[in-house]
């Protein structure tokens, strides 16, 4: 009985019984499935494959050498956990784990050695010039106008909209650096500032291109190198016998 194949390399089962032992006994264990049934056996299969997630990115991490310290990981082989990183579990976001996909995403999130690969594999991922002007293309907001005014008592700022009418509209025609009075209210307009509604998408457009490459490195990665058994396919593969729709 293996977890399956690395590099034609026999992967212990052992790993994987330990997982499962683990979530049965766990504080959510009443949410799974009965054992013994269909969606128990799409559940080991799903844990499988987040095994062997983890020790194809050993693997990958011991190959780079990567910034590692030697740990017991969950293939149950003396491997890497990045020593880079926090010891304990990551946790991402809704968004980054739907694009990650659940298998990629639990693996990210409870190795190490995950988390260091993808950090390299994606190392000089940025989003172009192009995307980013695209992307404000579409989403982005006009700038928000707001005056910088002075009045007798000190100075604010404030969005015209919420001043009075008639004063508004005498600074708005009123030349630069002078004073305006309209009833009770005396102000000058010092400055009038531009003030982006949207913060710089860059940093998020690139969170997202990481993800991507990621998952295209990732599913190249297990194709060339590992190998699946009977029993422990992919959840998602039309071919098992477990991988059906129902409503």
């Amino acid at each position: 009985m293996i977890l399956g194949l690395l590099d034609g390399r026999p992967l212990p089962r052992t790993a994987l019984d330990e997982r499962l032992a683990a979530l049965r006994n766990g504080p959510r264990s009443t949410a799974l499935p009965r054992p013994g049934s269909s969606e128990d056996r799409q559940l080991i299969r799903w844990v499988a494959q987040v095994l062997l997630t983890e020790a194809l990115c050993e693997a990958v991490a011991a190959e780079r050498e990567l910034p590692v310290t030697a740990s017991v990981t969950a293939s149950g082989t003396a491997s890497v956990a990045a020593s880079a990183t926090a010891p304990g579990p990551a946790r991402l976001d809704q968004q980054a784990a739907v694009e990650l996909g659940s298998i990629t995403a639990a693996a990210y999130e409870g190795s190490a050695a995950v988390r260091a690969v993808y950090d390299s594999v994606t190392a000089e991922v940025e989003p172009s010039p192009a995307d980013v002007a695209h992307y404000r293309a579409l989403t982005g907001r006009p700038p928000v106008t707001r005056w910088h005014l002075v009045l007798p008592d000190g100075t604010f700022e404030a969005d015209p909209d919420t001043l009075p009418t008639a004063l508004a509209e005498a600074l708005r025609t009123a030349p630069p650096g002078e004073w305006v009075t309209v009833g009770p209210w005396t102000a000058l307009l010092l400055a009038t500032l531009a003030i982006p509604q949207d913060p710089d998408p860059a940093p998020a457009l690139r969170d997202a291109a990481r993800r991507v490459a990621f998952v295209r490195w990732l599913d190249r990665e297990r194709a060339q190198r590992l190998t699946l058994v009977e029993g422990l396919e992919h959840p998602g593969d039309p071919a098992q016998p477990d991988n059906h729709h129902r409503h």
